[in-house]
């Protein structure tokens, strides 16, 4: 019978005779050959990726941009004092508000140009603005116009090369259909809208489901949003996420922090096909 501990007595005064019978540079390329460095054996968040999922507005479309103008018009008309930057700041922040309370009370979701048109007549009764119905439909149909970034029209293709593209908007889908088909420019692999689970991001079903229909896990996608609290909620749901820093804003306090922050598309498409 084998006795392992006087075995391993016997070995153990050779291993470390012939240890000491190494040279300096036979121990350096021992070292060398033997050892991987950590940080070559973890992967690249981002390896697995194979579709971006771009947020719309804001994001690849210029709200602020395309909207000032009638609004400068329709505040002008009525003599109103407030300006038109003002005035958009205080309709997207209550837009927000009116998404988020729709999601929250669950009386049905009401769509993102219902939600965009009651914050329109709130942020008109803020400024003491009177508008009768059609002077406030006539407003809205300024959304249908909305133009992209000047830079996205250059940066989609590039994208298109490596990634499935994937619009995941808040928009009621036929609003998503003519943006997609008759302002971006560009065409979507997919196009995802938030009717389809009945509620505005962040919500987690929203990126799940999106997931689901793409047939990839969360991870293999990547939020590509210039709103924050989208980025969040992507990242809690197992994405990876792109924070396209427009207006230079500060992020969430939050764990769930975006993998890239760019300020624009341009960057975008460096720090994902370059990088």
């Amino acid at each position: 019978m084998i006795n392992f501990s006087t075995a391993l007595g016997r070995i153990t005064p050779g291993l470390t005779s012939a240890a000491h019978r190494l040279k300096k540079g036979d121990a350096a390329l021992f070292l060398e050959t033997s050892c991987v460095p950590f940080s070559h054996s973890l992967p690249d968040p981002l390896a697995q990726v194979e579709a971006l999922t771009f947020d719309l507005f804001g994001t690849v479309l210029d709200l602020g941009g395309s909207l000032r103008g009638p609004i400068d018009e329709l505040l002008r008309s009525v003599g109103a004092a407030t300006s038109a930057e003002a005035f958009w700041a205080q309709w997207r922040a209550r837009q927000r508000i009116e998404q988020y309370q729709d999601t929250i009370v669950m009386l049905g979701h009401s769509g993102y140009l219902e939600t965009a048109r009651r914050a329109l007549v709130y942020t008109l009764e803020l400024n003491h603005i009177e508008m009768d119905a059609a002077a406030v439909d006539g407003l809205m149909a300024a959304w249908q116009q909305l133009s992209p970034f000047p830079e996205v029209s250059a940066a989609l293709p590039r994208l298109h090369e490596r990634y499935r593209l994937v619009a995941l908007s808040n928009g009621n889908r036929p609003f998503l259909d003519h943006l997609v088909a008759n302002r971006i420019g560009h065409p979507f692999d997919e196009v995802i809208s938030v009717d389809v689970v009945g509620a505005f991001k962040p919500h987690p079903a929203v990126y799940r489901r999106a997931a689901q229909i793409l047939a990839l896990e969360p991870q293999q996608c990547l939020m590509v949003s210039a709103n924050s609290f989208d980025v969040m909620g992507a990242r809690a749901c197992g994405f990876r996420a792109a924070f396209v820093n427009r207006l230079a804003l500060p992020y969430e306090d939050s764990p769930y922090r975006p993998d890239v922050t760019v300020s624009d598309f341009t960057g975008l498409a460096d720090a994902l096909l370059c990088g």
